[in-house]
Order: structure tokens, then C-alpha cells, then sequence
């Protein structure tokens, strides 16, 4: 299933669910308005977000979408991965239980059929938040189906209409990169807009690009039975993320029986009887790994082509569309938000940036894209969250850092979970408590980034941090003994002295 293609397989009832409330069949497109305040191009997060928040503000809006309602984070994405992901991390953990005395764990069996089906029934259930009748009948948002592209700086057409508007809003989001690796396309693969069509497991598995899509999903196959194998050109997993938290990654996929290939470079692929050969090459040296699929997560590529955006003035290139810090794009009239114009292809990004949008664009607001703190997780396990700069950012702004670690064998919780394998890190400027960026690596990062992502917004620093009381045990603790090596490394010699001679002379009254 694509959100470009309205086939959602396989034909089960959970997806002809799904179907019926983000592209319902036999749905008939409105009257256009005279003219509508806002048309947005895209129902993706940015897209739901900017309809439902400038309706719900007193705004016309017209949403104008291809293929689903909810965009890949519903359809293809977070939804699905994560649905996944749980189910995978319940098999790991029945059978690694034995040192807490789960008897048999090893043997527990995996039914990947009915996982994809939980996963599916979920799916839907969440697709009422994003469902095309909600978004007309109780937000009042003229819903359009079809391919829409500008034909003017100031209208768009869609299905045989035309819609005029004071301000649009694209929002077409991205799509799965594929690279041009020889005889890929003829052996055929999967991206994350097909995975989750899949109804039986894969023996053998090849996943192509360690980002953040190629590991999350290798390590849940590979929970699940397949046998994994990980390609990656670059020196490490999760490129954009602190060399400790990726290797910390490598490792449990190693332990979990993930074959990881780093600098590694994919020749071509084709076909041997029922399966796949990838021809590979690391250092110099080529070797081949046959599998029965390959699963490409080499990045993603923005939305642009058949928009029209040439008739609207709207500049964009390989990266996306060009915007403004506002938004806003080449043409006044136009703004962006979301995948489509980001670096940082996130759905909670896009839904900052659609708020942004809509002030900016319908109230002749002034709001900053580049004033959001903006957080990020991968859902491996460990997870590993980020937010704010890394050390090499700071520099190259001429800020120096203090870096401040806590490995999570120190934190109490989590050698109590069985979670010792993480740790938590801080980046300062030097000399102070300003929080500059944080890395994560824990069973449940995600949940627990946040705590630093208000801190940076708010403009609190790590002392703050210190002085809040965290409840024991908790692995939200290691961000309090962060505070703590903080203020230790605040007691030099000198201070050190003054205070033993305060004592001394208080000891004599």
C-alpha cells in the first residue's frame, strides 16, 4: 500500500476499514467556495493539522488529497512501525526472561500473522482521527479527492475544480528514496509504504540503509524469526546520531543475531530462482548475501513533481520545496510545512510547523521555524532520543562545550529493569548550565527526552534540572545526577578550601 495508490493490501477487514474512513468509496467531492481562506495540498500531519487548526479558528479551508487521509505517519508509518515494534518487543521479551525467572522463555513461539493483524485493526481504529467524514462533518473542512496542481499564482485545480484561495499550504510530505542499484527494481523489494501488506514472515531478510526505518524494522523482523542481514555504506547506524548511542544500537542488533554491515556498498541485485542476491562490497573486498526479500530504507524524497509549482512561482529543488524561516515560500501567497520543505522528516516537526503556518499565513504572524526545539527518537531497542546540538554544531558556532555522561549502569532503575545498557548525556557551554543538546540511549528514550526539550525551550538550565525532585527509582533520575556531576565539577580546589575553612572556624563558636 502507497499513499499514492488506493489498493490497501490485503483485501482484510481491518483495512477495508481504513479504506472507508480516509478515502471513503463513492465520495463525492464539494462545490468549491467562491474563494477559500486556506487550501492546503496534502492530508498528511502537517496537512490535517493546518485544515482542522485554521477551520477551527473561523477559516474556509479546503484539503485537497491523493490518496489517503493521514498521510504516511497513519497509512505507512508511525502508526504501523510502532504497532510492530510492540509486538516484536513481547516476543523478545518472553524469551529472554530467564534471569527473572521466566522458565521456557526460549521456546516461546511467534505467530507473525496475527501481529500484522493486530496491527491492521489498530491501524484503523486510529484512522478515525483522520477520517475524511470527521474532517467535513464535524470541522467543516471541504474535503477534495485527486491529484491537485497550481494554475495560477493564486488557484488550484483538482478533479475537473478549481479553487481559489487568499493562502495555500503544501504539505505533500515524501516518499521512500529507492537508490539506483542495478537489477533492484527487476527483483523486486519493499520500502516502508509496502511492509505492511506483508501477511508471512520472511525467512531471510536484507535491509538496505541503517537509518532510523532500516533499523527499527530490522531489528523487529529479525525479533520475529527472519534472519537479518543490514547493509549501510556509512562508517556507522544512525548516521546523525552521537557515535556512542549508534554503536550501543550495533551492538544489540549483533547480539539479537542481525548480521551488520557497515561501509558497505551495494553493487546490484538480482534474481537466483526464488530469491534475491545482493552483490556487496566492503573495503575493497566483494562478497554476496541471498535472501528471500530486500527492504529498502535509504532515505526519503519530498513530494514535488506534478504540482504545478512552476504556474504558482514556487521555487523548490532535490531537497523540496524553498521556504522562508516564516514558511512561507517564492510565491507570498504560498507556505510549506512538513516533510516536503524539512530536514527533519518528523511528525511532531511537521505538526510544530503547521501551527507556525497557520499564524504566519492567515494572521500575518512572524513566528520562526528555526526557533522550535525540535526533539527525535528511533524506537530501536534501546531508543535513541536527541534534541539540541552535538558537540561539532557548537563548534562550528563558535561555542566550546562541556560534555557531562551517566551510563545507565549507574542508575538504579535501570539496573533493576535489566536495562543497564544506555546512558544518558549532556552538552553545556562551558562554564554554565545551559543545556545545549542531549543524546539518550534507553529502553524508553522517547518518553523521556522531553524533559530536556522543555528545559531548552524554556530556557532552563541544568541546575533546574537538579533541583527538581525526581521520584525513586526512575531512569528519569539520570538526568538529576547529570545535575549533580555538574555541580561537582562546579566545587574546585579553591572552593573546596574556602568552605572546609567556613566549617573549621564554625566548629569553634
Amino acid at each position: 500500500m502507497t499513499t499514492n495508490d488506493l489498493d490497501i493490501l490485503p483485501d482484510s477487514e481491518e483495512n477495508r476499514l481504513l479504506a472507508a474512513s480516509v478515502h471513503p468509496e463513492g465520495w463525492h467531492n464539494p462545490e468549491p467556495a467562491d474563494r477559500y481562506n486556506l487550501v492546503v495540498l496534502g492530508a498528511g500531519t502537517a496537512g490535517l493539522v493546518c485544515a482542522a487548526g485554521a477551520a477551527g479558528l473561523g477559516a474556509r479551508v479546503a484539503l485537497v488529497e491523493r490518496g489517503f487521509l493521514g498521510g504516511d505517519c497513519l497509512n505507512v508509518g508511525c502508526v504501523p512501525s510502532k504497532a510492530l515494534l510492540r509486538a516484536a518487543r513481547a516476543v523478545f521479551d518472553a524469551r529472554s526472561g530467564g534471569g527473572f525467572g521466566v522458565v521456557g522463555g526460549e521456546g516461546v513461539g511467534a505467530d507473525f500473522g496475527v501481529a500484522m493483524e493486530r496491527l491492521r485493526r489498530l491501524r484503523a481504529g486510529i484512522s478515525r482521527h483522520d477520517a475524511a467524514r470527521r474532517f467535513r462533518d464535524e470541522l467543516g473542512v471541504d474535503v477534495f479527492f485527486g491529484a491537485a496542481s497550481f494554475t495560477a499564482a493564486d488557484r488550484v485545480a483538482v478533479a475537473g475544480a478549481e479553487l481559489k484561495f487568499a493562502r495555500a499550504a503544501l504539505c505533500t510530505g515524501a516518499r521512500a528514496a529507492v537508490p539506483p542499484i542495478p537489477g533492484l527494481s527487476d527483483a523486486g523489494y519493499l520500502t516502508n509504504e509496502t511492509v505492511f501488506s506483508l501477511t508471512e514472515l520472511p525467512a531471510t531478510l536484507a535491509v538496505v540503509g541503517g537509518g532510523p526505518i532500516g533499523c527499527e524494522l530490522a531489528q523487529a523482523f529479525a525479533r520475529f524469526g527472519a534472519q537479518v542481514t543490514l547493509v549501510e555504506p556509512g562508517g556507522q547506524l544512525l548516521g546523525r546520531d552521537d557515535p556512542d548511542a549508534a554503536a550501543m544500537v550495533a551492538e544489540s542488533f549483533r547480539q539479537e543475531g542481525i548480521a551488520v554491515h557497515l561501509g558497505t556498498e551495494v553493487l546490484a541485485v538480482e534474481r537466483r530462482g526464488g530469491s534475491k542476491l545482493l552483490r556487496l562490497q566492503r573495503q575493497g573486498v566483494p562478497f554476496e548475501v541471498e535472501v528471500a526479500e530486500i527492504l529498502v530504507g535509504a532515505g526519503r524524497a519530498p513530494n514535488v513533481e506534478g504540482l504545478g509549482l512552476e504556474e504558482a512561482g514556487i521555487a523548490y529543488d532535490r531537497n523540496g520545496i524553498t521556504v522562508s524561516d516564516t514558511l512561507q515560500t517564492t510565491n507570498p501567497r504560498v507556505y510549506a510545512a512538513g516533510d516536503v520543505c524539512s530536514r527533519l522528516r518528523f511528525t511532531h516537526n511537521a505538526d510544530a510547523q503547521a501551527r507556525i503556518l497557520i499564524a504566519n499565513a492567515l494572521f500575518k504572524g512572524r513566528r520562526k521555524n528555526s526557533a522550535l526545539t525540535i526533539p527525535w527518537c528511533t524506537y530501536t531497542d534501546p531508543e535513541v532520543a536527541h534534541v539540541g546540538m552535538y558537540p561539532a554544531e557548537a563548534a562550528a558556532r563558535g561555542i566550546e562545550v562541556d560534555t557531562f555522561t551517566v551510563p545507565f549502569a549507574e542508575v538504579d532503575r535501570a539496573v533493576l529493569d535489566g536495562e543497564e545498557q544506555g546512558f544518558a548525556r549532556v552538552h553545556l557551554k562551558k562554564g554554565s548550565d545551559t543545556i545545549l543538546g542531549a543524546t539518550l540511549v534507553a529502553r524508553h528514550a522517547g518518553e523521556m527526552i522531553s524533559e530536556i526539550t522543555l528545559a531548552i525551550g524554556s530556557g532552563l538550565g541544568l541546575v533546574a534540572i537538579g533541583n527538581t525532585i525526581h521520584p525513586y527509582p526512575t531512569q528519569s533520575e539520570s538526568w538529576r545526577k547529570l545535575a549533580d556531576a555538574y555541580q561537582r565539577r562546579r566545587l574546585t580546589p579553591p572552593v573546596q578550601r574556602l568552605l572546609r575553612a567556613w566549617l573549621a572556624w564554625q566548629r569553634k563558636w
